[in-house]
């Protein structure tokens, strides 16, 4: 069986990123979508809320499976037997971030990471991005699944009502 790990803080998780699970999933036998801790983000949701998420919106995607992990992404991959990290790039910026982890990765297991391009119309989308235009009341509905935009417009409803 070849297993690949679709890695990202998913927070929340959007449009852009089913459609990359989606289309790895055509080309693995299993993806496993992991969702970790990194201590140099903040995140609106906490890990189990992200997983949640994360299964309903791959519950269509057969051989699609969820789970949190800790520590270094090539360590969870070794630990469930991952041949490969699957990466989308919306675009140059990604790619310069995303390359020397995936070098790093390469030389400390031997795991591959795969570039998906994203779809144009996610291009421009990124959860950051989502959070901002939402927190300022704009309509995100057409760039995250309705259950994530439901989720998301109450977590900052709450966050920004007096306590």
């Amino acid at each position: 069986m070849r297993r690949a790990v679709c890695p990202g803080s998913f927070d929340p998780v959007t449009n852009g990123h089913i459609d990359i699970i989606r289309r790895a999933s055509g080309l693995f036998d299993e993806v496993v979508v992991a969702t970790g801790t990194n201590v140099s983000k903040s995140r609106l949701f906490a890990p189990e809320e992200r997983l949640q998420m994360l299964e309903q919106a791959t519950e269509h995607l057969d051989n699609v499976r969820v789970a949190g992990f800790g520590g270094l992404i090539v360590d969870f991959c070794r630990e469930i037997g991952a041949v490969a990290i699957v990466k989308g790039l919306r675009g140059a910026t990604d790619f310069d971030y995303e390359l020397p982890m995936a070098q790093m990765n390469s030389h400390l297991t031997g795991v591959e990471t795969i570039f998906l391009p994203g779809a144009s119309r996610n291009a421009f989308v990124s959860s950051s991005l989502i959070k901002e235009v939402a927190g300022l009341g704009g309509d995100i509905s057409a760039f995250v699944p309705p259950f994530v935009a439901e989720r998301l417009t109450a977590r900052l409803a709450q966050r920004s009502s007096p306590a």
